[in-house]
């Protein structure tokens, strides 16, 4: 494989696996919310805050987390008949399937950048009691599905060196 595509995995592998590493403590985060939220509720006053930030963390957490959920192969697929292919025919599957999923994520960020434009250009919030501004949480989606896409070009490349009977990694 070029230099550039070698340069290329090993920079986005790298990145994806320090902000996954980071993400994973997200899920601390929603469960502090959480937990703050059932002792107010039982305590307290009730917050209008908590359980949509607890929505946005996991966001966040499932989002950002997902390209380094990849590099580690730990998504889940269909195992019907996955296990009993040769290692090759699994390998030419993936790059076949991650074809789809690069066409995908290209719809999801395109549709990403403008969801994310309109909620900057016009304040957007939720309709909730709490009424954040939804810009944040949308630029975020972004980054993670960026993110996401560019692993996935990453694990193609990946797929055929393997089938070329390289390694990149």
């Amino acid at each position: 494989m070029p230099k550039a595509i070698r340069l290329y995995v090993h920079y986005v592998d790298k990145v994806n696996r320090v902000i996954g590493r980071c993400a994973m403590y997200l899920i601390f985060v929603m469960m502090g919310i959480l937990l703050y939220s059932s002792f107010m509720k039982t305590f307290l006053i009730p917050s209008l805050w908590t359980l949509e930030m607890a929505q946005f963390v996991m966001v966040a957490y499932y989002l950002i987390g997902g390209a380094y959920s990849m590099q580690e192969d730990g998504h889940v697929r269909m195992d019907l008949f996955y296990s009993q292919w040769t290692d090759k025919t699994k390998t030419l599957i993936d790059s076949i399937t991650i074809l789809f999923l690069i066409t995908y994520l290209g719809f999801l960020l395109y549709g990403g950048i403008f969801s994310t434009q309109y909620a900057l250009k016009y304040s957007e919030e939720s309709y909730s009691a709490w009424a954040p501004a939804m810009a944040p949480i949308k630029i975020l989606m972004v980054i993670g599905i960026f993110l996401m896409l560019l692993q996935a070009i990453s694990c193609l490349f990946k797929d055929i060196a393997k089938l070329k009977g390289e390694s990149i990694a």
